[in-house]
């Protein structure tokens, strides 16, 4: 028996590493025809002592051995059933038979299988308890496994071991300690458990002390808290613990090589390679890998070629090497010659391609895959939406969902983030509830991506709102509520985010100080967006860069003090850019300053050549200002420089799907209804006073073509279908690709008030927030 039970605890211990999942339980029979009611086999000398009726023969111990072999060698070959039918033919069952049927279902993944043997023996020996209460732990019910240790008539060190390993492998760390301290007798799994918790949790200066009491700790021990001081980067530690050890095994070699290679001292790295008594494929992937990480290739694919043995990894290091380094013909090429490829070498060569723009190569890629996981679907849905293909992207990740592949962190950020890119909120609102069931929406990185997704979808409020649930708010969070506020003209909204953000110990960065100006410069508190730039090196160690400066000359120029902000660009410590003179060039189309906009415009000009938005900002200047033939010249640049202005189009989410509207729109199917209501709109807003700005059309025509040219611009066509799809109550939400025109603008103001309907138009610069008749921005955009 005592051999028995050492090789229950050797599998209690193999399968404790393996998955388990909940699935239906099997109807499990234990009678048969022969014997409906078995007396259990159990070897214990009480009863030896209390019948010798019930003492088996050796025959009948045969019998039954055979049994149970057969019943672990199905269940090893995964046939539960055949083990099951083998299992109900015993005509007697010893507890073994029992240990063998629950560990081998907890083996297979079939955890309330495993349970209901367990809870149908007639009686159960300490390796019962100790596989069925590791069960619990591999489910990671940790409820369960307690309530189960504590109802253990005796309890052995295995059984203190896997309650103790239950709530160090889940990150309780505290209780792990407790338990260990509890311990009535500690072995060496004890003592690695807990130094094992410690360092998997960053706790690595508990585990210092866990090590420095005791004196006797195998090589393993020593490797698992240099592994600790390593991953933390704290390689003067980690050394001084490899030189201390009085015996190491390859895996101290590997993790001091490995150490110095990730961090940059491949140099070191190199002379304890050659010092290694044994250099494996291990030790050679961790030098190949280092050289790669460090940009060294040429030294990597030395090293590669080098290899007298070399496994996935060591392909695939180099692959990614090449990949990380744009050459991807290189990159190909070695994918084509490995030759066991597996689903991280297909990842890499994937994502090389959508990382260089090659949407069709990544596809083929994709299309090809023997097998998929979570990072190829992250990696193909990524490269979609990072290369302008949003629809495409979204219609991957439904399309994911469908195949049963389990959403990660990676696949909802990457979902959420093109949501926001094309403004897809319905969707983006049925992430958020996958988010919640999850349990993935409190971490800050996906909770950032939700928070981004809600900001550009035009819902601030509900921004806030999951703003509010990130548990741990990083500086990204902080910051990306305080530019959605600053982008949707709640300027004071954001500047008291700010405010708390320095209350709550988070030390703002450039992109927060970014936001912050930003902020005082949708709403004009110029007084407070000089003072922050001013003081923002002095509070917090941030020198100014080029974007900080054009905040503040934006700043500066909406409120028409154009001297003031040309004075600040004199006295850069760096030249302008075009961001910068862009902004002078907007503020004087604003102030109708021409001579200052064609200063601006000539400069940006020799920059930026092709700037499309350039040149029609200043011909905005030129035709509020009634000079056409200037007009018609700024034409002829563009067309003898090749320069075509980016065509403005609106777009806006109704019952999941997104419709496109372009100026004069002659293709949507509610045309009809779209231009007969715009037409009683029009002229319900002439009686409130609506005059069309026609300075802004930039062709010299009548007036009254003029004004039949701005309503059809493509934000009234997209408002106007909102208005005749969307249920009153609900928010009508607008996209445009380029700015808001200031007629369009003053139109949607009027609109909102005479329909009674919230309007929130988001262009390539803010937000704008329509209502009874005004605009979040006060006019000051």
């Amino acid at each position: 028996m005592r051999g028995s039970y050492r090789l229950t605890q050797l599998q209690y211990r193999s399968f404790c590493s393996s998955s388990a999942k909940t699935q239906k339980p099997i109807n499990i029979s234990f009678g048969n025809p022969t014997d409906p009611n078995p007396i259990p086999w159990k070897k214990t000398k009480t009863q030896k002592q209390k019948s010798s009726m019930n003492r088996l023969s050796n025959a009948s111990d045969s019998e039954v051995v055979k049994f149970n072999m057969e019943i672990s060698t199905q269940m090893r070959n995964g046939q539960c059933e055949e083990a099951l039918r083998v299992f109900n033919a015993m005509g007697r069952r010893s507890s073994v038979s029992y240990n063998a049927m629950i560990s081998g279902y907890l083996a297979n993944g079939k955890f309330d299988d495993a349970k209901n043997v367990f809870d149908k023996m007639p009686e159960r020996d300490l390796v019962s308890w100790n596989v069925m209460l590791s069960g619990y732990v591999r489910n990671r019910d940790l409820g369960g496994a307690r309530a189960l240790f504590e109802r253990m008539p005796e309890k052995d060190v295995v059984s203190w071991n896997a309650i103790l390993s239950g709530y160090a492998q889940n990150g309780y760390v505290d209780e792990a300690r407790k338990v260990f301290e509890m311990m009535p007798k500690k072995n060496e799994i004890s003592w690695n458990g807990l130094l094992a918790a410690y360092v998997q949790n960053g706790k690595i200066e508990s585990a210092r002390r866990l090590f420095e009491s005791k004196a006797d700790w195998q090589a393993v021990s020593w490797n698992c808290l240099m592994g600790g001081f390593v991953k933390q980067k704290r390689l003067v530690d980690a050394r001084q613990l490899f030189d201390r050890m009085p015996a190491r095994d390859e895996v101290s070699w590997n993790t001091m090589i490995t150490g110095y290679a990730q961090n940059g001292g491949m140099s070191e790295a190199r002379r304890l390679f050659e010092e290694s008594p044994v250099r494996d494929v291990f030790a050679w992937t961790a030098m190949l890998s280092g050289y790669v990480q460090n940009g060294m290739l040429d030294e990597a694919r030395r090293i590669f070629d080098e290899m007298p043995e070399k496994n996935s990894v060591s392909w695939n290091a180099m692959i990614t090497g090449y990949v990380q380094d744009k050459r991807m013909d290189m990159a190909v090429k070695l994918f084509e010659a490995m030759p066991f490829k597996n689903v991280s070498s297909w990842n890499t060569i994937l994502t090389g391609y959508a990382q260089s723009g090659d949407i069709d190569g990544a596809r083929k890629v994709f299309d090809s895959m023997p097998r998929r996981d979570s990072i190829s679907w992250a990696a193909i849905i990524a490269g979609h939406a990072q290369n302008g293909f949003g629809e495409e992207a979204l219609r991957l990740f439904v399309e994911m969902k469908r195949d049963g592949e389990r959403l990660t962190r990676s696949t909802f950020s990457c979902a959420l983030s093109t949501c926001a890119e094309v403004a897809a909120l319905e969707l983006g609102k049925q992430l958020h509830g996958r988010l919640a069931k999850a349990g993935f929406e409190s971490g800050c990185y996906v909770g950032n991506a939700l928070l981004v997704m809600y900001c550009k979808c035009g819902c601030i409020e509900e921004a806030y709102d999951a703003f509010q649930e990130i548990s741990e708010k990083d500086v990204v969070s902080w910051n990306t509520m305080i530019y959605g506020y600053a982008r949707h003209g709640f300027g004071s909204k954001a500047l008291m985010v700010f405010d708390s953000m320095k209350a709550g110990g988070i030390k703002p960065d450039e992109v927060t100080m970014v936001g912050v100006l930003s902020a005082c410069s949708h709403t004009g508190f110029v007084d407070r967006g000089r003072e922050y730039f001013h003081s923002m090196n002095r509070e917090y160690g941030i020198t100014a860069n080029a974007k900080h400066y054009t905040c503040l000359i934006d700043l500066l120029g909406r409120a028409g003090r154009l001297e003031e902000a040309q004075n600040l660009m004199r006295t850069m410590p760096f030249e302008p850019d075009a961001a910068t003179w862009g902004a002078l060039l907007g503020a004087s189309r604003i102030h109708g300053n021409t001579e200052l906009g064609e200063k601006a415009a000539k400069i940006i000009f020799e920059m930026e050549p092709e700037n499309a938005g350039m040149y029609v900002l200043l011909s905005n200047l030129y035709a509020s200002s009634g000079r056409w033939g200037d007009v018609g010249k700024m034409r002829l640049k563009m067309r003898d420089k090749g320069v075509r202005k980016v065509p403005g189009y609106s777009w806006i989410e109704v019952q999941n799907k997104i419709h496109t509207f372009s100026v004069g729109d002659s293709i949507h199917p509610e045309k009809d209804n779209i231009y007969a209501f715009l037409e009683e709109l029009d002229l319900k807003m002439k009686r409130e006073g609506y005059v069309s700005s026609t300075k802004l059309v930039l062709h010299d025509v009548e007036e009254e073509e003029k004004e039949h040219m701005l309503r059809h611009h493509s934000e009234k066509l997209a408002v106007a279908f909102g208005i005749l799809s969307i249920p009153a109550g609900r928010p009508i939400r607008v996209m445009k690709n380029l700015r808001v025109c200031e007629d369009c603008h003053n139109a949607i103001k009027y609109i909102s008030k005479i329909v009674g309907r919230t309007i929130i138009l988001r262009d390539s610069n803010r937000f704008h927030h329509f209502s009874e008749g005004s605009c979040s921005c006060g006019d000051y955009w």
